[in-house]
């Protein structure tokens, strides 16, 4: 009960909250590197997926290296960046680590969703004449982003609780107050800093799935729509039509 009447005490103290090594703003350092490098995650692996995705080709190899990445520690790999001639240019070490770290479960999401799209689907839009960018951009993708959306999540959620070890380096972020802790044996400060980084990772786990619902619920509003009527050529007297969703049956 001492500790955590004493992690309770350190978390309602005012002075712990301000100032450039106080919890604003070690949580804005936080957040700040969380998005950059979520982003540069996103730019690197989301069109690479798609791109294999689409074609079937590669994909499977493409996915097992990235997942064996994560056979690595990203501390391990943090060290080695940090000692190299990259640790000269913080946070690139740490940006660089922790992208590494963020593209298994970005590639992996939204490569599996591209392919469990059904081929129906894609055939009946290209037999409509779709380009592949269109058959990509207004058919496979809506298709396919609730797996990528929790790919994304899944990434957002790995980096904003693996950011603290940019303190082991001398990087900001909530870590710096673990590390201060441990510093200054002030076992309270440690689970402090602990119990902060989770809160943010529950709330960005919240975040996006609140996300994931909302755009969900989007889909569903939209529902589905037959496809245009047989064009020269067709059997009309068949009478068949395509579910394809609205927003590219207007096509």
């Amino acid at each position: 009960m001492g500790v955590i009447s004493r992690t309770w005490t350190w978390l309602t103290t005012g002075a712990h909250w301000s100032g450039p090594d106080g919890v604003w703003h070690r949580l804005a350092e936080h957040l700040e590197l969380t998005a950059v490098c979520l982003v540069i995650s996103c730019v690197v692996a989301l069109p690479l997926a798609v791109v294999l995705g689409h074609t079937g080709r590669g994909g499977a190899l493409a996915v097992n290296l990235s997942n064996a990445g994560r056979a690595v520690p990203t501390f391990a790999v943090l060290v080695l960046l940090t000692l190299g001639p990259l640790g000269a240019y913080e946070p690139w070490p740490t940006v660089l680590a922790l992208v590494l770290f963020a593209i298994p479960p970005l590639l992996t999401n939204a490569y599996v969703g591209m392919r469990q799209v059904d081929r129906g689907v894609v055939e009946a839009a290209r037999g409509m004449g779709m380009s592949g960018r269109q058959v990509i951009g207004r058919v496979e993708l809506p298709l396919a982003l609730p797996l990528v959306m929790t790919g994304v999540r899944s990434a957002a959620v790995q980096v904003v609780a693996t950011v603290s070890i940019a303190a082991m380096v001398g990087g900001g972020g909530l870590g710096r107050i673990i590390t201060a802790g441990f510093r200054l044996t002030d076992t309270a400060q440690v689970v402090a800093g602990a119990l902060l980084v989770a809160a943010l990772a529950l709330l960005v786990e919240g975040v996006f799935v609140a996300l994931e619902r909302y755009l969900g619920r989007r889909r569903r509003r939209r529902g589905t729509a037959p496809g245009p009527g047989p064009g020269p050529g067709s059997d009309e007297a068949a009478g068949s039509t395509s579910p394809v969703p609205n927003e590219w049956s207007a096509a």
